[in-house]
């Protein structure tokens, strides 16, 4: 039976993993896979005397033998008495510590936590265990540079710059109670009824306050027509074609209208453009100038993530190799942890199956798994690196946004090394697209496609 090695490796790339001189210890290697390696460890009796000792030390307090204080009782006692039973008791951590010494003495680099899969203890003889783990595997870097793309680029028209105007207006509207539609700009509030088709109430299925916006393109239009002219304390119904997944069916209404408000919207002018920026803007003219320029920023980094998406799907497809559990494993670990942040109280929603959740999800951390081993094989071979001065930078950028001091943002940085593999995955993407060959392409915004 296998058995977990007390001590997890963490999953850092090489160059963080920093090595201690050990004593040279008899090792063999046995490759299993692509990704999963044996490591066979022997030593003999004096090498093992040390781990003993220090062994007998830490069963030595816990020890009470008649004529002896407790944690007094002489060391070559407690070895004649009970030396055997401490011997056998240290054998998983004294294999754990040999394990990791030879780890660092082949330059092997594992993932996750290893198992102990056979061990032979001869006393006063020697000590040999076997161990299996798993590790990066060896990439052969195919095309990576010369990529074809395409990337979009979307020329803002007046019309969607007209489009946000009317969200902001609508954003800081009023309202003013009506007897009477007389208009699109108006709000309903009715209780509806469902009916069935001899005009029957529906038990259960009465909606109490209802509210229609009028002027909701999405609205249904035979519920638009309905309410076109309403007035309250009238009832009005509608019927309509409401399809479902596998089949559509006829929906019959009857609403009785309770309350109509008018909407006004206010004119975009200099007023208004103080409301919404907090008097940062004061024209009307310099925030079109404003809006404008965001929508072609916004079009223009969604443009920029569609071609990283790409260029890293394409990388991805053209190798084909193992990728190591432990990897795996991670990377659905911080799936379920995404979805326990997205709640309030920071835990699986009620009913949640986490089981399915990842095995749903497993192809997906495949995918991101093989994208960072090329990421970091890419770095290797093209000596891409992240410098101390670079993170000083981002901390010193980063630093006044966060509320806290550039040195206590770099200390958080210089710990947790998140920061320094996004810097280098920006890294090598920025090196991707400067090495592919890259056409743009100019996108219809109404129709959604290319335009050559």
């Amino acid at each position: 039976m296998e058995k977990s090695v007390g001590v997890q490796v963490p999953l850092y790339p090489r160059s963080f993993i920093t090595h201690r001189k050990v004593t040279t210890l008899q090792v063999t290697i046995t490759p299993l896979s692509g990704v999963q390696q044996e490591a066979e460890i022997e030593v003999t009796h004096e090498e093992l005397q040390p781990h003993f000792e220090k062994a007998y030390e830490k069963y030595r307090p816990k020890l009470e033998i008649k004529g002896f204080r407790k944690g007094r009782v002489p060391l070559p006692m407690i070895r004649k008495l009970y030396g055997e039973a401490i011997e056998r008791d240290s054998l998983d951590t004294i294999a754990d510590d040999l394990y990791q010494k030879a780890m660092q003495e082949k330059d092997i680099h594992p993932l996750g936590k290893a198992a102990l899969v056979d061990m032979d203890f001869k006393r006063g003889e020697s000590f040999r265990f076997k161990i299996k783990y798993e590790v990066r595997p060896e990439i052969k870097l195919e095309k990576y540079k010369g990529l074809k793309l395409d990337k979009e680029v979307h020329l803002v028209t007046d019309a969607e710059v007209e489009t946000e105007v009317e969200h902001l207006r609508r954003a800081n509207a009023t309202t003013a109670p009506a007897d009477a539609v007389t208009g699109p700009e108006h709000i309903v509030t009715a209780d509806v009824q469902e009916l069935d088709e001899a005009g029957t109430p529906l038990i259960g299925r009465k909606s109490a306050g209802a509210r229609f916006l009028l002027s909701d393109p999405h609205m249904i239009p035979e519920v638009k027509e309905a309410l076109g002219n309403a007035r309250v304390g009238e009832t009005y119904r509608a019927s309509y074609e409401s399809k479902h997944e596998d089949h559509t069916h006829t929906a019959n209404l009857s609403m009785a209208v309770t309350g109509i408000q008018q909407v006004t919207l206010p004119p975009l002018d200099d007023d208004l453009v103080k409301k919404i920026t907090g008097d940062k803007v004061t024209s009307r003219e310099e925030f079109m100038k404003s809006l404008r320029s965001d929508l072609e920023r916004y079009w223009k980094d969604h443009a920029e993530r569609k071609l990283s998406d790409e260029i890293a799907t394409e990388v991805v497809r053209m190798h084909e190799f193992s990728v190591p559990d432990a990897l795996v494993e991670g990377f659905l670990d911080s799936f379920v942890e995404d979805v326990k942040h997205q709640s309030r109280d920071k835990k699986l929603p009620e009913g949640f199956d986490e089981q399915k959740f990842r095995e749903e999800s497993r192809a997906y951390a495949v995918w991101q798994a093989k994208w960072l081993l090329l990421k970091e094989k890419i770095a290797e071979q093209e000596n891409i690196t992240v410098s101390k001065e670079e993170v000083e930078k981002l901390a010193e950028a980063e630093a006044p946004r966060l509320g806290v001091t550039k040195e206590q943002l770099l200390r958080y940085y210089t710990a947790s090394g998140s920061v320094t593999e996004r810097l280098l995955a920006d890294k090598v993407m920025a090196f991707l697209k400067e090495h592919a060959k890259i056409t743009e392409k100019i996108v219809d915004p109404k129709a959604g496609t290319s335009l050559k």
